[in-house]
């Protein structure tokens, strides 16, 4: 089955193709393509949805056609289309379920608004060295951060969220407080590289009391008091601004890694998935391969290009879920702003 994956949950266009019946029926990856808006976003320090939907509308069709000639298909070889049905800016997400309606239809073919954070958890399947179920799974990006246990395709149990700000959330307002660009993360990973671990210490939030939830928000102001001293102080210079960016880093990657070690222990897995876009950050994943490395466990990513939000991950999952029989209903898109993972359904052909 030839699936085209379509992804526009946010600031980025993701297309691509996933053939479930080659590799010997394990399924491989035919093309992908990917438009990202951020230098266009930039400039105004954040995503504005209307924009992004603009320009959703003006990429989304050609990244089709290149995604097509990539893999050597016209679009009467496809075989059904997934699209991301949410969470996300809900302009965005129809301008994806409105093409992927109209394809559909068009060529004859089911189509399947799928869930955005499915396809990061399960991003990494598309690597040769995939993780086996279950797992515990660390979804953690701009607007999520979640600790999850995972049985199966859709058997999925929360363990533990972010009850305010999450991590990459996090670290956009640490590099604004830095002034730093837009996207947050990576510019205070590489500004954290020349800092000094030693002569600032953040609290780790929410590690001194038992569960799995995350908070964040303490931190953020915990960074912004420290930066406001040194200005005050004469002393934010380019140092001090790499100092900081070095003691909220690690803050972030403690706190991240004290709950996957909690999780594991409390499930007895020896499998972590970790999967968004902050799963790209290299001093988390030192880390956690260290941590599990001491558990006789093994962590599992996707690779750089699949970390953030992609076309790549919704072709898989749409792929799972329409060759396990799921369908839209004829003519009734799906664009859901807030969708709990925990909700999702196990398809009838693997329960």
């Amino acid at each position: 089955m030839r699936v085209l994956g379509i992804e526009t949950s946010c600031d980025e266009t993701g297309v691509a193709i996933f053939d479930t019946a080659a590799n010997a029926g394990q399924g491989v990856l035919l093309a992908d393509a990917l438009y990202s808006q951020i230098a266009m976003h930039a400039e105004y320090g954040g995503v504005v949805p209307e924009l992004a939907s603009r320009d959703h509308t003006r990429k989304l069709l050609p990244l089709i056609s290149e995604v097509l000639i990539q893999a050597g298909l016209s679009r009467r070889d496809l075989d059904g289309i997934a699209y991301t049905a949410g969470p996300g800016l809900v302009g965005a997400l129809m301008v994806g379920a409105s093409t992927a309606h109209g394809m559909a239809r068009a060529l004859g073919i089911p189509v399947l608004g799928v869930h955005h954070m499915e396809g990061h958890l399960l991003a990494p399947m598309l690597e040769e060295q995939a993780p086996e179920f279950p797992f515990v799974a660390l979804l953690v990006s701009g607007g999520h951060t979640q600790l999850v246990a995972v049985e199966g395709l859709g058997r999925y149990r929360l363990l533990g969220e972010s009850v305010d700000d999450a991590a990459g959330e996090a670290f956009d307002k640490a590099a604004k407080m830095l002034d730093l660009a837009y996207p947050g993360g990576p510019q205070v990973a590489k500004l954290a590289e020349s800092g000094e671990a030693s002569r600032f210490r953040f609290p780790r939030p929410m590690t001194d009391r038992p569960g799995l939830d995350f908070s964040f928000s303490g931190l953020k102001t915990h960074t912004l008091t420290a930066i406001r001293k040194l200005e005050a102080a004469g002393e934010l210079d380019e140092q001090a601004r790499a100092d900081v960016a070095r003691a909220f880093e690690e803050a972030v990657v403690d706190t991240l890694v004290i709950k996957c070690r909690r999780a594991l222990d409390q499930t007895g897995l020896k499998r972590l998935v970790v999967a968004g876009g902050v799963s790209a950050n290299q001093r988390l994943r030192e880390r956690l391969d260290h941590e599990t490395a001491k558990r006789g466990a093994r962590a599992f990513y996707p690779r750089g290009r699949f970390c953030t939000d992609n076309g790549a991950m919704i072709a898989y999952v749409g792929a799972q879920r329409l060759a396990a029989g799921e369908r839209d209903q004829p003519g009734i898109m799906q664009a859901v702003p807030r969708w709990p993972l925990d909700r999702l359904s196990v398809p009838a052909a693997v329960a």
